[in-house]
This record gives structure tokens, C-alpha cells and sequence, in this order.
């Protein structure tokens, strides 16, 4: 192999570009991976409800499975962490929820307060899918609280301002609810719950002007209240179930305020800082020492991305905390790949997400990743694109790039794997070559390399103190090369262009 591609750059050197070195510094570790991930809102509501197994179970592999075929190619890209959408209700109100039809969920909770636990059933097929597939993490997130608590009666806000959508009297009763449903869910599926994020996105400004989905905002004071009462109530239900804040719009609102006030910005140090009395959260029972945040709008300009992030990695590093992504998808100000709007099925969505991983990875020290929606439609926030029919009854499952792109990390970086520095003899070019390394709990060793140029690229990688052999998994925009095993390498190879490939130790 290595033969056969040497001669390629003779025969065609002007399409080469000359490489660099990278090194893979075995004694500068950085953070522990925890997991990589997506969520089932909305679409797995009605896909786990498909009469065609069939399609369930190619979506399932496709997201969970680790298996490789017979030829070594991946099945799959082995999420290891699964997010759950905690229903609302807006469902059970129809056309009153004031929310489209495709974005409604249902609730576990009855108006008269009883449960019943035949709610969510396409979902809670998919949490036993992953299960079954060796999915070890699962995350509940709610958007809002049941609409019995809510001051409007509605789980989307509305444009009632800026202040969290529940009544003064029901924060207690919302506790009860989330620690009720995950018990519930585990008597009844078998599916324990690591974590729960009581809100999402409390600083968005998107979730107060006016129906869209089910959201609400939230104070820094009123997301303290409402995590005090969620720890006291898993402390009396002796639940372990880790609480987590805020799950940020925008990693902006973590280091200060944007596009809103003092009382929804600034959450690291409000949180995370005694003198913050009113707000504090560093002694409730069950929140670790954590903050969670979503990396929309923070892409472009291409230098700010690794400039915002390198400022929450010492912002974060300073509280003694850590940071995990928890989502992302594709909006109007990625204006590289055009934006949002329109699936793509392609390595140019694929690759600029890649290019985000590894900041969020690299220059954030993230330890955790997700992506926001598993399956979507006609829009870039799915790793799968859906056609359904027959109000989404029906349907079948199409992969993309993106799914893959992302399995080039999920796939092969498996949890409890340490991120280490990697240094090159070349400037960090963010429209080029960018490696990032991790070995893994086992004491395998991982590099995923990005090469977003239009070019072939030389490249050699060093592992300090050992010479290693590598087998490489390529995906890219040829035919078939979706994590492709392309043969192995001593570590010196040519990058193919706009491409990722991932090197695993033999």
C-alpha cells in the first residue's frame, strides 16, 4: 500500500502538498473522554413505533452497533451515550400545545397526577436498542416541565419573557416527576439513567419569542431553586442519578452574557462560586463538579472558534470543573457550508463538523460530545435522513457522511480513553491537517486525522519512544469509504483529500 501510493505522488506531485509531522506526546495527557453521543428528539417517537423492524434495526446498528462485518468495516459508529428527551405533554394537547405536530412529546404524568407507563413507546424502544447494542451511558434532558406545572399551561413559553415557565409552588412536584420517570423507566425497561439536565438552554433567546418546540427559559436563581429541590428529592429517593447544569445555548453565556442579562449569564462562576450564595450548586447532593453546553454559533469566524474555546477551557480549569458538549447542529451562521437549511449528504457538512470536534476536544478540553438529532429530516441537524409518509408512520432511513464523520471519533475512542497533546513542526491550519490523539482504557492507541483540504497531504505521525503500526479507517466522499479500512502504515502515509482517517493501534 504504502508502495503504491509513494508512487502516486511522483506521477502527480503538483496535486501533493508537503506534510508535516505530528507527535503524539505520551507524557502530556489532557482530559478523559467520557462518552460521544446524539439524542432521540423528536424522531424516535414515530420511528420506534414503525411496523418495519427492519429500518429500526438498520438505524440502531447504525448508531450503536460496534461490530465490524467480515472484511473489518464497521457496522456502525458505537454511540456511548444515549440523550432521551423527558416529554412535556404537548402531545396529549394536540393543537392547543400551540407546537407542530412533529415536535410535540408526551408525557408520563396524567392531569390527574397518577403515571401512566405506556407513554414514549417509540422512544423507550430505542433506549433498549442501544442497550442491546452495549450502549453503557443514557442521558434524560428536559425542554420543559409538565404543563399541570407550567404558568401558562403550555410546554413552549410563548413570549412570556425571560423567566422560567413553571409555577412558583411546583418546583418540589417537578423533581418528583423527573426522579418518578427515570425510576419508572428503569422498573419498567431495564434502562438506568447516568445523568438528567433538569433545563436546556435557559439562556436562548430563541425559546421565549414565541412558539416553536417545547423550551423554556430560566434565571441563574431559578436554575438553582429547581436543582436544590432535584437533589434533595434524588437524595430521598436514593437515586444516583448525576444532575447537570445548564446545557447553555451558546458557551458565550458561560463566560458572560449574550443576547440577554446578567441573570442568565455569567453560569460557570454563578454556580460554581461560594460567594455566589444565592446560586451556588458545588454542595448539592448528586451535581458534579461540571458545566454542559452546546457549541451553536460559536464556528465562525473560523480563528474565534479556537480563541472562545481555549478561554472556557481556562475558565472551566479555573473552577476546577469540567465541560462536556452535549449538542449541536448545523445553523444559519455556518454560512461555509450554507447554512442549515437542505440535508447534506456530502464530506462538506461531514468535514466542518469534524473541524468542530476537534476544537471542542482539542482547545475546549471537552469531555464529552454530542450531536443534537440522531435522525432529521430536510435540514442539517440529523446524522440520518428520514422520508417518511402517512404522518411519519412510515418511512425509510438513508446514512450520511456526517454520521460517519462522527463515527471516526465515537467508533474508536471509547470511554474512559485519555486525550493526549499532539505537537507537529507545522502551524495549526485549521482549513488543512489536524490530529488529535487518545488512548483508550485498554491501552490502545487512537489518532483522528482531518484533512480538510482539497489536496493530497503528506503525513507522517510519531508516537514517542516506539515505532507502531497503524490500521487506518477512512471516510471520505468516494464510494464505500465510510470508516473503510484502507489497509496499515508504520505512520507515515498520504492523506486523501477532504477526508477523515482514523489510526488505530495494532
Amino acid at each position: 500500500m504504502k508502495r503504491i501510493l509513494l508512487l502516486s505522488v511522483l506521477t502527480i506531485p503538483c496535486m501533493v502538498s508537503r506534510g508535516a509531522d505530528f507527535t503524539i506526546q505520551t507524557n502530556q495527557p489532557r482530559q478523559t473522554i467520557r462518552h460521544f453521543g446524539a439524542s432521540d428528539a423528536w424522531s424516535m417517537q414515530f420511528i420506534g413505533q414503525w411496523k418495519d423492524e427492519a429500518e429500526q434495526q438498520k438505524i440502531a446498528d447504525w448508531l450503536f452497533s460496534t461490530e465490524n462485518d467480515a472484511q473489518g468495516k464497521p457496522l456502525g459508529i458505537g454511540l456511548s451515550i444515549w440523550r432521551f428527551n423527558l416529554g412535556a405533554g404537548s402531545v396529549e394537547q394536540g393543537e392547543e400545545s400551540q407546537i407542530k405536530p412533529g415536535t410535540r412529546t408526551e408525557c408520563f404524568m396524567t392531569k390527574d397526577g397518577t403515571y401512566n407507563w405506556n407513554k414514549q413507546q417509540g422512544q423507550r424502544k430505542f433506549l433498549k436498542l442501544a442497550k442491546q447494542r452495549g450502549v453503557p451511558h443514557f442521558l434524560a434532558f428536559l425542554n420543559s416541565a409538565p404543563v399541570y406545572f407550567t404558568k401558562n399551561g403550555l410546554a413552549t413559553n410563548t413570549g412570556r419573557g425571560g423567566t422560567i415557565n413553571l409555577k412558583d409552588d411546583c418546583y418540589d412536584d417537578f423533581a418528583r416527576f423527573m426522579a418518578t420517570s427515570i425510576k419508572g423507566i428503569e422498573e419498567h425497561d431495564g434502562i438506568h439513567f447516568d445523568y438528567i439536565c433538569p433545563v436546556n438552554e435557559p439562556d436562548g433567546h430563541w425559546n421565549w419569542l414565541g412558539p416553536k418546540q417545547e423550551g423554556s427559559p430560566a434565571t441563574n436563581r431559578e436554575i438553582a431553586r429547581l436543582v436544590r429541590e432535584t437533589g434533595k428529592e434524588f437524595k430521598k429517593q436514593k437515586l444516583t442519578t448525576q444532575i447537570l447544569i445548564d446545557e447553555s445555548s451558546d458557551l458565550r453565556c458561560l463566560l458572560g452574557t449574550h443576547q440577554t442579562n446578567w441573570e442568565r449569564g455569567y453560569q460557570i462562576r454563578t454556580f460554581f462560586t461560594k460567594d455566589s450564595v444565592k446560586t451556588y450548586l458545588g454542595n448539592v447532593p448528586n451535581v458534579p463538579k461540571l458545566m454542559v453546553g452546546h457549541s451553536y454559533w460559536t464556528n465562525t469566524p473560523v480563528p474565534y472558534m479556537r480563541q472562545i474555546r481555549e478561554q472556557l477551557r481556562d475558565s472551566i480549569a479555573k473552577y476546577g470543573l469540567k465541560f462536556w458538549q452535549t449538542e449541536l447542529c448545523i445553523m444559519s451562521n455556518d454560512q461555509e457550508i450554507g447554512g442549515g437549511g437542505g440535508y447534506d449528504f456530502t464530506m462538506k457538512t461531514a468535514l466542518y463538523v469534524a473541524r468542530v470536534i476537534h476544537h471542542d476536544l482539542v482547545f475546549a478540553d471537552a469531555e464529552s460530545w454530542s450531536w443534537w438529532r440522531a435522525v432529521g429530516e430536510d435540514y442539517k441537524d440529523g446524522l440520518i435522513r428520514v422520508y417518511t409518509s402517512d404522518q411519519m408512520k412510515s418511512g425509510y432511513a438513508v446514512d450520511s457522511r456526517l454520521m460517519w464523520a462522527l463515527g471516526n471519533y465515537s467508533r474508536f475512542v471509547r470511554p474512559g480513553a485519555v486525550r493526549y497533546e499532539v505537537t507537529s513542526d507545522a502551524d495549526f491550519d485549521p482549513y488543512g491537517v489536524m490530529c488529535s490523539a487518545y488512548r483508550n482504557a485498554d491501552g490502545q492507541w487512537v489518532a483522528v486525522v482531518i484533512n480538510y483540504s482539497e489536496k493530497l497531504q503528506e503525513f507522517s505521525l510519531h508516537l514517542t519512544g516506539n515505532a507502531r503500526q497503524w490500521q487506518m479507517y477512512r471516510t471520505s466522499d468516494v464510494s464505500g469509504e465510510t470508516l473503510k479500512p484502507i489497509g496499515t502504515t508504520n505512520g507515515s502515509t498520504i492523506l486523501s483529500p477532504r477526508s477523515i482517517t482514523t489510526f488505530v493501534m495494532n
